[in-house]
């Protein structure tokens, strides 16, 4: 069967100028790839080339990724300036038929983003596949499957959790290999479970995390100070502060779409950036020790992020909707990358085309 090859291809939508990879016929089933964090269109590539021609892939760079303008991020809107720029897409006839309902793949961040353009677009959504993504409470800061605020100020969410060497070689454009805060061995050590699942496309994925646009509107963005551990809450502006559950809460209006498509749930249970013992979430650094001053497990435990997606998805299911969940044994945060004959499988399940 005859694969795919992408194409960069450039409109302006919903007030910015986006850079898209497109890939299929035109009057291919549509699919949206939405990519997440410190990445852009090109962390979808490897799996482009493994996709069938009956598709008409649109893989766009997030506002502040890759080529897509450097434009700001309101945080107090959550994931909805990316979602506005997402769903602009749908309309932009050289991209999509007329009126398309689209399948939305959605990696980490990028899950975020589709769920939001579901809630507020549900007429333009066939179907959505979450790749690892976002708990519907947000990232860091909340305590149970309710998603209840672990404090009043979001504490230990938002742009002041980032870590500052890290933003400053991604800024330098750092290629190297010499210090774990180096843009390719965060690659290697927490986007895959095994540095191999990278192979020959370790540059090209280098490249699409070093695209990522740093300073206070874009990643991390602002903090401000807080007086409970670990003394940073989130601020109003850039990405890790539109991720905090401060912001970003969709819970309840995701089990509240009237129309509800099939979600099908893809991640792996070596995830070190979305689990429920998250190298990234603070509080669960701080019962390892590794931040100090934790007050403990009963005043701040880690966030249950996957137990999170589960509950709500439950509720999805309960208010008539359906979802199925995919659990990789030995996957890391991008199984589009280490599993893609599964994940393959599972998007073409959704699209209802041929199987890979």
């Amino acid at each position: 069967m005859p694969r795919m090859e992408s194409v960069r291809q450039v409109v302006t939508a919903n007030g910015i100028t986006q850079a898209v990879r497109v890939a299929g016929p035109p009057d291919g089933v549509p699919v949206l790839l939405i990519h997440g964090n410190c990445s852009s269109a090109l962390f979808w590539e490897p799996l482009v080339r493994r996709l069938p021609a009956t598709l008409r892939v649109v893989a766009p760079d997030l506002r502040g990724y890759g080529e897509t303008d450097t434009a700001p991020v309101d945080a107090t809107r959550g994931l909805r300036d990316f979602a506005d720029d997402v769903a602009a897409l749908l309309d932009e006839e050289s991209l999509f038929p007329t009126g398309a309902r689209a399948v939305l793949a959605g990696h980490s961040l990028g899950g975020g983003v589709a769920m939001q353009v579901l809630v507020d677009h549900p007429d333009r959504v066939a179907a959505l596949l979450l790749s690892a993504p976002v708990s519907p409470y947000g990232y860091g800061g909340t305590r149970d499957l309710a998603g209840t605020p672990t404090t009043a100020d979001f504490a230990g969410t938002g742009g002041g959790t980032a870590n500052q060497d890290f933003v400053k070689r991604l800024a330098a454009g750092d290629r190297g290999a010499d210090v774990p805060t180096s843009p390719r061995n965060v690659l290697r050590a927490t986007y895959v479970a095994d540095p191999a699942a990278l192979g020959e496309d370790e540059e090209l994925l280098l490249d699409s995390v070093l695209s990522t646009a740093t300073g206070d509107d874009n990643y991390p963005g602002t903090a401000v100070a807080s007086a409970h551990w670990p003394g940073t809450a989130p601020g109003r502006r850039g990405v890790l502060n539109a991720l905090s559950p401060a912001h970003f809460r969709i819970a309840d209006d995701l089990v509240a779409v009237a129309d509800k498509p099939p979600v099908t749930w893809v991640h792996g249970d070596a995830d070190v950036i979305v689990s429920d013992t998250a190298l990234m979430d603070l509080a669960y650094l701080g019962s390892l020790g590794a931040v100090p001053g934790w007050p403990g497990e009963v005043d701040c435990p880690p966030q249950p992020m996957v137990g999170q997606t589960r509950a709500v998805l439950d509720r999805y299911a309960a208010a008539g909707g359906r979802y199925r969940e995919v659990l990789l044994p030995g996957c890391g945060h991008s199984p589009h990358l280490e599993r893609p004959a599964e994940f393959v499988a599972e998007l073409l399940a959704l699209t209802g085309g041929p199987t890979a």
